[in-house]
């Protein structure tokens, strides 16, 4: 795949991501809460100082630096050197990674922007389907990952 495209995907994540959180912080309060459909899909504001769900949040500030901006920025400029270098790989194995890089650049600007995340999407379906908040960094992340354990697991099934 061409590295323009890369780039540009990985660029496209990233400002889905910011300009999504920029208007959550311009007009939602915190905490606040509007239903979108129902008690099913609600936007509300939360600012979230630690990782996924949370975690890490009561870590020291240099755990946090390490852990929640160092380590994941050495993290994801090797990925990006990686499909950036390899042309021999998957399309649908780059958009994947495209979508992981590009979550995870845009949830590193709120942890060095602002010191926290802005997570602002809420799934509950009863007993059936529950989330904690989210964003759209999260949407990214979490669906380069799915994709990238479906191909991994189609690729064996075929080597089989």
């Amino acid at each position: 795949m061409n590295k323009i495209i890369i780039v540009l995907l990985v660029l496209l994540n990233i400002s889905c991501d910011q300009l999504s959180k920029r208007i959550v912080r311009k007009h939602i309060a915190d905490r606040e809460t509007i239903e979108l459909i129902g008690e099913n899909f609600i936007l509300t504001k939360v600012e979230n100082s630690g990782a996924m769900l949370g975690f890490g949040a009561d870590l020291s500030p240099l755990l946090k630096l390490i852990f929640l901006q160092i380590l994941p920025i050495a993290v994801l400029l090797i990925l990006l050197y990686r499909i950036l270098n390899n042309s021999m790989m998957n399309k649908w194995l780059v958009f994947a990674f495209a979508c992981v890089i590009g979550g995870g650049i845009g949830n590193l600007i709120d942890r060095i922007a602002y010191g926290q995340v802005t997570d602002f999407f809420h799934i509950d379906f009863g007993g059936f389907f529950k989330t904690g908040v989210f964003n759209m960094a999260d949407v990214s992340v979490t669906m380069g990952v799915l994709l990238i354990l479906f191909l991994n697991l189609r690729n064996r099934q075929l080597e089989m």
